[in-house]
C-alpha cells in the first residue's frame, strides 16, 4: 500500500549530523505547528515549545548537561558526558525544548505525542531531527531554567535538535518481530 505519510514515518531516522546554516522560519514554523496538532488528554495541549537558536546559549546547555553526565552512575552516560568530541544537541542550530503544564492530565504523553509530529513534519520536509532525552540533564540545574523563559506552572521534559542534515541516514533496522498480536 503506498502512502505518502506511512513512507515519510518509515524514512525518519534521528540525525546526529548537522548542517551549521539555520533553518529557514517558514520551515520551522511548519515544524512548530505541527506540534500543536498533536493529539492530547481531553484536548488539553498540555505543551509549550521553546525555540533555541542562540548558540552560545545551545553550549552552554551542552557543556553543563556533559559536567552532569560525566558523574552519572550509569556508565554509558558517564562516557558519553565524559566524550569531548560529544555535543548534547549534535551541533543542531535550533532546539526546540518541550515544557509539560504541572497540573495537566497526561503532560508527558502529550509533549512525547507533539515531539512525535515535530520529528514527522521535519522529516517530510527533509530536515534532520534528533529527540534529546539526555537535556535533563541540563533540566535538572533549577537556576539554568530561568534562561530558557518558561512559563510559570511548566516543566522541561524533552528537547528537539533541529537542522538540515549533515548526513543521509541508512535503511531502518529491521522491526522486531512478535510484537503484535491479534484477539478475535
Amino acid at each position: 500500500m503506498k502512502n505518502n505519510v506511512l513512507d515519510v514515518i518509515k524514512s525518519r531516522r534521528s540525525i546526529r549530523k548537522y548542517l551549521p546554516e539555520p533553518l529557514k522560519q517558514k520551515e520551522l514554523d511548519a515544524i512548530l505547528e505541527a506540534g500543536l496538532y498533536a493529539p492530547s488528554a481531553h484536548n488539553d495541549q498540555s505543551w509549550h515549545f521553546t525555540v533555541v537558536r542562540d548558540p552560545e546559549l545551545l553550549e552552554r546547555m551542552s557543556a553543563l548537561s556533559k559536567e552532569r553526565m560525566a558523574k552519572d552512575s550509569t556508565d554509558w552516560v558517564r562516557e558519553m558526558g565524559s566524550n569531548p568530541k560529544f555535543h548534547l544537541f549534535y551541533r543542531a542550530p535550533a532546539v526546540v525544548v518541550v515544557s509539560m503544564r504541572k497540573d495537566a492530565i497526561s503532560p508527558l504523553v502529550d509533549c512525547s505525542a507533539a515531539i512525535e509530529n515535530m520529528l514527522i513534519a521535519a522529516e517530510s520536509l527533509d530536515i534532520g531531527s534528533c529527540w534529546i532525552g539526555l537535556a535533563r540533564y541540563y533540566f535538572s540545574i533549577k537556576e539554568e531554567l530561568p534562561r530558557l523563559g518558561i512559563p510559570e506552572g511548566y516543566e522541561p521534559c524533552y528537547a528537539v535538535a533541529l537542522g538540515y542534515k549533515g548526513q543521509r541516514p541508512s535503511r531502518a533496522l529491521p522491526r522486531r518481530k512478535g510484537t503484535v498480536n491479534y484477539i478475535g
